[in-house]
C-alpha cells in the first residue's frame, strides 16, 4: 500500500528492506550467469550427457581448485534462478538413499551453448561487457547534464562513433547482433513466412553481416536480397547468387526493392531520426498496389512486459532511441506518410509490423 506519511509496522518495515535489497542484488544474477558461460560450464555438462556431479565438474573445469567450494555456491544461484536443474543420484548403498545431485542444463541454458545454432550467447557477453554496463555508474551525471546519452557522458563519443573506431566495441555489437538475429529470423520464417511472399527483392537496412538477408535468401531463393549497411560494416563481405552487400548511409538514400526490412533499427533513434530513416524508405519502395512495404522487427511496449520496460532503459543509456507502443508507431508511421499497417507478435517481446505506403 502506498504511503505518504506515518510509521511502517514491523512487517512494513521487513517487506520493505527485503524488496530493496532484491533490487539491490539483482545484478549478481547476470553476473554470475556470466561467470559460468565464460568458464563454459553449460557446454561441459551438455557435453557430459547425463547429470554431473558437482565433484564432476569441479574436475573438468579450468579454475584454481582452491576455488573449488565456491562452485557449489555459484550453481545453488544458477539453479535457483532457473538455468540448471538438479537430479537426485541416489543409490542403493548408504546415506538412506540420499546420493548427491547431479546438474543438468534448464530449457533456457540451452541458448548460452557455444554450438547451439541459435545460441543468445554472444548477445549476453555483449550486453554485460562493461564497456555498455559503465554509463549507469554516469546515468544521474547525465540527467543533470546536457549530453545526449549516458554513453557519451561516460566515454566523450557517441556509441555509434565509438562502434566504429574501436574494434572490441564493433566485434561485440556485430556478433551479438548476429546471434539474437538467428534466433529471430528462424521463427518468423517458419511461422511468419508470408510477409516475403510475392516479393521480387528486399532490403535489409542495418543488416550487419548479413545474418537475416542471408537466411532470406536461402529460404525464398526468387528473392534478390540486399543486406545494406556502412561502409566499415560490409567490406570484404562476399554475397551469393540472390544476396548481395551494399554499403552507404540509411540517412542519405537505400537502395531500391520491394520491400524494405528494419530489424531493430528504429528502436537505436529519436523520433526525429526515424523520420529521415522511415521517408527513405518509402522512397525506396514502389506503392502499396505494386507490392511495395515496409517490414518491421521491433517491440511494441505493452505496459505489463518488465523486460520490454527494461530493454527501454538500456536503449537510454546508449543511444538516442527508445521502445515504442502501438500509438507511438502508429504516429511515426503516418507522419512519415505511409497510409495502414499490421502488427503481428513474435516471440513474446517482439512483434512483425508490415507497413504499407
Amino acid at each position: 500500500m502506498a504511503m505518504q506519511d506515518g510509521e511502517l509496522c514491523k512487517d512494513e518495515l521487513l517487506h520493505s528492506q527485503a524488496h530493496i535489497w532484491n533490487h539491490l542484488f539483482s545484478y549478481i544474477k547476470s553476473m554470475a550467469l556470466k561467470c559460468a558461460i565464460q568458464l563454459e560450464i553449460h557446454d561441459i555438462i551438455h557435453r557430459h550427457g547425463s547429470p554431473m556431479l558437482l565433484s564432476e565438474l569441479v574436475e573438468t573445469l579450468v579454475i584454481n581448485k582452491e576455488r573449488t567450494p565456491f562452485v557449489y555456491r555459484l550453481m545453488r544461484v544458477l539453479v535457483h534462478s532457473g538455468f540448471f536443474v538438479v537430479q537426485n543420484m541416489s543409490t542403493t548403498l548408504g546415506n538412506n538413499g540420499e546420493g548427491e545431485e547431479g546438474y543438468l542444463l534448464a530449457p533456457a541454458s540451452r541458448l548460452l551453448l557455444k554450438g547451439e545454432p541459435l545460441s543468445i550467447r554472444p548477445y549476453f557477453l555483449a550486453v554485460t561487457d562493461p564497456m555498455l554496463m559503465d554509463p549507469w555508474q554516469d546515468m544521474s551525471k547525465w540527467f543533470q547534464n546536457d549530453d545526449v546519452t549516458p554513453f557519451y557522458t561516460t566515454y566523450g563519443r557517441m556509441f555509434w562513433e565509438m562502434a566504429s573506431q574501436e574494434p572490441k566495441l564493433n566485434q561485440l555489437f556485430n556478433e551479438g547482433m548476429a546471434s539474437d538475429a538467428r534466433l529471430v529470423t528462424s521463427i518468423i520464417l517458419k511461422h511468419n513466412g508470408n510477409a516475403f511472399e510475392g516479393l521480387g527483392s528486399i532490403v535489409d537496412v542495418g543488416g550487419g553481416t548479413g545474418t537475416v538477408a542471408e537466411a532470406i535468401a536461402k529460404a525464398f531463393p526468387n528473392i534478390r536480397c540486399i543486406s545494406f549497411d556502412l561502409p566499415h560494416v560490409v567490406n570484404g563481405l562476399v554475397g551469393s547468387n540472390n544476396l548481395s552487400y551494399v554499403g552507404g548511409d540509411m540517412f542519405e538514400a537505400i537502395p531500391n526493392g520491394d520491400a524494405v526490412l528494419l530489424k531493430r533499427i528504429l528502436h537505436d533513434w529519436s523520433d526525429a531520426e526515424c523520420m529521415k530513416i522511415l521517408k527513405r524508405c518509402r522512397e525506396a519502395i514502389p506503392s502499396k498496389e505494386n507490392g511495395g512495404k515496409l517490414i518491421i522487427i521491433d517491440m511494441v511496449v505493452n505496459q505489463l512486459l518488465e523486460t520490454q520496460l527494461l530493454f527501454d532503459m538500456h536503449m537510454m543509456s546508449l543511444v538516442s532511441g527508445r521502445e515504442r507502443s502501438e500509438k507511438e508507431w502508429a504516429k511515426l508511421f503516418l507522419d512519415a506518410g505511409f497510409s495502414d499497417y499490421k502488427i503481428t507478435p513474435i516471440l513474446d517481446l517482439r512483434s512483425l509490423i508490415e507497413v504499407y505506403p
